[in-house]
């Protein structure tokens, strides 16, 4: 866009020629008076007014407000976290205790001494009781082996005539369980006690 003066003409000011360009640099110069003015930032009060005490004192208590309440959601996220894992542990805890007492009570069964009567009934409570925590008892004759779940305790040779054993069997096999092993869903409470073979 062009100037609408004719090039050459000027403002006169007490008998100087002053053009426009130089005018705004002047005027900035005294305006500013030799230093730069940095932008203020948005929201920013105008020079020379200050914020209000109280307005000051509401944003810090903001600031502090939402940091706490930050903590507090993960620390209440950390316990939730960790009341489950305790909660688990405990229950672990307890069912290996009683582990030997399992034992006993199979190995009763085992030799015929609980078909009937109180104690049978009470020894089919207390693994039923037991069995809502998702205790099982593994462990069986004709396994394939399993480091993960077996503990091989001994080798043995192969019994072709055991019917207990698989025929096609290519891997090692549990042939005796020395000592049931006992789960909790995935999560091994005691590995099986066995004797393995390996087929012919």
């Amino acid at each position: 866009m062009t100037d609408p003066r004719m090039p050459g003409e000027d403002e006169v000011f007490d008998g100087e020629v002053v053009d426009d360009e130089s005018s705004d640099a002047i005027n900035t110069e005294s305006a500013n008076d030799g230093e730069e003015v940095a932008p203020a930032p948005a929201g920013a009060t105008a020079p020379g007014s200050q914020e209000h005490p109280d307005t000051v004192l509401a944003a810090q208590r903001l600031d502090d407000l939402q940091r706490l309440n930050a903590e507090y959601v993960n620390y209440k996220r950390r316990v939730d976290r960790d009341r489950a894992v305790v909660q688990e542990r405990a229950v672990r805890d307890v069912l290996e205790t009683v582990l030997p007492v399992l034992d006993d009570i199979q190995a009763a069964r085992d030799h015929g001494d609980l078909t009937d009567g109180p104690f049978a009934s009470i020894a089919d409570k207390l693994e039923a009781s037991f069995g809502k925590f998702g205790l099982t008892r593994f462990g069986a004759v004709g396994e394939p082996f399993d480091p993960m779940h077996h503990e091989a305790l001994m080798h043995a040779a192969w019994d072709s005539s055991n019917p207990e054993l698989p025929a096609d069997a290519t891997a090692t096999t549990v042939v005796q369980v020395l000592q049931a092993g006992y789960r909790t869903g995935d999560q091994v409470l005691r590995p099986a006690r066995v004797a393995v073979a390996d087929p012919e």
